[in-house]
């Protein structure tokens, strides 16, 4: 089940609400570029409209299975009641991690993708510090995640949809024992560097596109007449006349 009360607890806890600052700030970059005409963020995660208001689509709208409110739709995150191929962007805030079929949610989201739409994913990373308390906590950590999903999983799972990774960035830089994470500084939001930074940030943020793969239709293929062998000749000028 996506997002429960002990969750939602959580994340107005200092801990909790510091995450959301952060997701917020990393989510208002990686949206600046996002444009068209419907934004759907599948799975409840803070405040509704928090995390995608960077978003240049005309319409917002969110869907989960309690889902209440303006633009809200209640509905369960792996069968979307959303026409095929009619959504330009999907965010996905921790909501894999939740989900009983993390796949399935993904393959509803490749449905209602247009092509060249856009899939944001955020997750936390279960080979840091954070994943390290997930596991070793008897309530799990953050409350009511089923699992943690790994940065290379996720990318295959994705290509096997068609959607190709275009950007990753890593965050959380700091362990998950403090009560609220260090100021607003950028070097606790993004990956510093590809060979430390991966198994030190606490969580990242996937950011792919649904690729439409044009078909280059082919010339037929004539059939030529096959020279003949043996039987009669084929005439000769020098015959005819």
């Amino acid at each position: 089940m996506q997002a429960t009360d002990s969750i939602a607890d959580w994340l107005e806890s200092p801990l909790g609400a510091s995450v959301l600052d952060i997701e917020g700030r990393v989510l208002q970059e990686a949206l600046s570029d996002v444009v068209g005409f419907e934004l759907l963020q599948v799975g409840r995660w803070g405040d509704t409209g928090r995390l995608c208001a960077a978003a240049r689509t005309q319409h917002r709208r969110w869907l989960a299975p309690d889902a209440e409110g303006p633009r809200a739709i209640r509905a369960a995150c792996d069968a979307l009641p959303v026409a095929s191929n009619t959504v330009e962007a999907v965010l996905l805030p921790h909501t894999l991690e939740f989900a009983d079929a993390p796949h399935e949610v993904l393959r509803e989201v490749e449905r209602v993708l247009v092509g060249e739409g856009i899939v944001l994913i955020c997750a936390f990373n279960p080979l840091g510090p954070w994943g390290l308390r997930h596991l070793l906590s008897r309530r799990r950590f953050p409350p009511g995640l089923s699992r943690l999903l790994s940065e290379s999983r996720l990318r295959d799972w994705l290509g096997l949809l068609g959607l190709e990774v275009e950007d990753v960035r890593r965050y959380l830089f700091a362990p998950p024992w403090t009560k609220r994470l260090p100021g607003r500084g950028r070097s606790w939001l993004e990956s510093r560097g590809p060979g430390l930074a991966p198994p030190l940030a606490g969580a990242y943020l996937l950011k792919a596109r649904k690729r439409v793969r044009a078909v280059t239709p082919l010339k037929p293929v004539w059939q030529t007449r096959s020279a003949r062998v043996g039987g009669i000749a084929e005439p000769t000028s020098r015959l005819a006349a």
